[in-house]
């Protein structure tokens, strides 16, 4: 999904939901597409996996982080600030 032209994608995990920008710092693709696992994501393109908590990889090939935003539960409403946590 698109917030004011920043692609962000939703994950629920571990009972938790989380925000994180969607395009991997490695290559140009979308997170979204790729496996959660825990409170990771794994790219589907080369297999980087950032952590959902702070954006950070934690396997190769990338090496820098992604932005994740803070997420807010209101209801049945997920409220996203693009202000980044990281």
């Amino acid at each position: 999904m698109e917030l004011d032209g920043t692609p962000v994608s939703i994950v629920q995990t571990e009972g938790e939901v989380f925000a994180i920008h969607d395009i991997c710092s490695h290559a140009n693709v979308s997170l979204a597409e790729g496996e959660v696992d825990d409170c990771h994501i794994e790219c589907w393109l080369h297999g980087s996996r950032f952590d959902l908590r702070s954006g950070k990889p934690d396997a190769l090939p990338a090496t820098r982080p992604v932005p994740v935003y803070p997420v807010k539960i209101e209801g049945d409403d997920v409220l996203v600030s693009l202000t980044q946590e990281s």
